[in-house]
């Protein structure tokens, strides 16, 4: 949901206002594919067309990237992750789509862009909830741990562990250990009731229903003259709110927040 609606809704008011899906042919990619259309009609879009692919048997993407040429749409969005997406970026940049097109990679990190390197993943648009430029906050966090992690830096799913660690701790240390171990539901309770913040993530909360709410960031990937370095990969676009971000209770379906 929040890959979706952050990149669907930004892109949309930004001009990309048609849309062709490569889609991994398994629940992942056809519901990435649903939520995305949803955001990009509402924004005022047109979904001109579609291909599914056999997952994971498929490496070559040319006849699907080729399909996606001849619709004409102005975003060409990637429905898959890792190496797929990874291979269709190559392609697509093999074939020349980038001159027309705006690839939109709907679940990619920037670990994936410097897999890349910055001349194939050049104008590639992808959502992350953290990175590591991103503030005062963010590049604190980064002198702290580049010592121990010099060749891997962190992207949203690890910032996304400390974070939760991190705070499970604050829930503990705040009640007494000896009462966390006690009753895990207590702690849960406890880590509900305090508002969460860290360098990660900056200030958030976590719903009734156990979701972390913090904003969501659409970036792009930068142009070799505008990298200042290694990891220098990604410029900030547009950001959606924390409270915009996610799916809403209303339509989640969650029976944690009922009596």
């Amino acid at each position: 949901y929040m890959l979706a609606k952050s990149t669907g809704s930004a892109l949309v008011k930004a001009g990309g206002d048609s849309w062709f899906f490569i889609t991994a042919n398994y629940g992942f990619g056809q519901q990435l594919q649903r939520g995305t259309t949803r955001f990009v009609t509402a924004a005022g879009g047109r979904v001109v067309g579609s291909a599914t692919y056999p997952f994971p048997e498929t490496t070559d993407f040319s006849a699907l990237l080729l399909q996606a040429q001849a619709s004409r749409a102005k975003v060409l969005a990637l429905c898959n992750a890792g190496g797929d997406t990874i291979n269709c970026s190559k392609q697509a940049r093999e074939f020349g789509l980038t001159r027309n097109m705006r690839i939109a990679a709907m679940l990619m990190y920037n670990s994936n862009v410097q897999a890349l390197g910055q001349d194939v993943a050049q104008g590639l648009l992808l959502t992350e909830t953290f990175y590591r430029d991103l503030n005062d906050r963010t590049r604190a966090f980064m002198d702290r741990i580049r010592p121990k992690t010099p060749n891997q830096w962190p992207n949203m799913v690890q910032a996304g562990c400390y974070a939760s660690v991190l705070h499970y701790l604050k829930a503990v240390a705040d009640m007494g250990p000896a009462a966390a171990k006690a009753d895990g539901r207590a702690v849960v309770a406890r880590m509900k009731a305090m508002p969460t913040d860290d360098d990660c993530f900056g200030p958030g909360r976590i719903r009734e229903d156990g979701r972390k709410l913090h904003p969501a960031y659409l970036f792009e990937a930068k142009k070799p003259s505008e990298s200042k370095g290694q990891w220098d990969g990604l410029k900030l676009v547009a950001t959606t709110p924390a409270e915009e971000a996610f799916r809403p209770m209303s339509e989640g379906g969650c029976t944690l927040p009922k009596p």
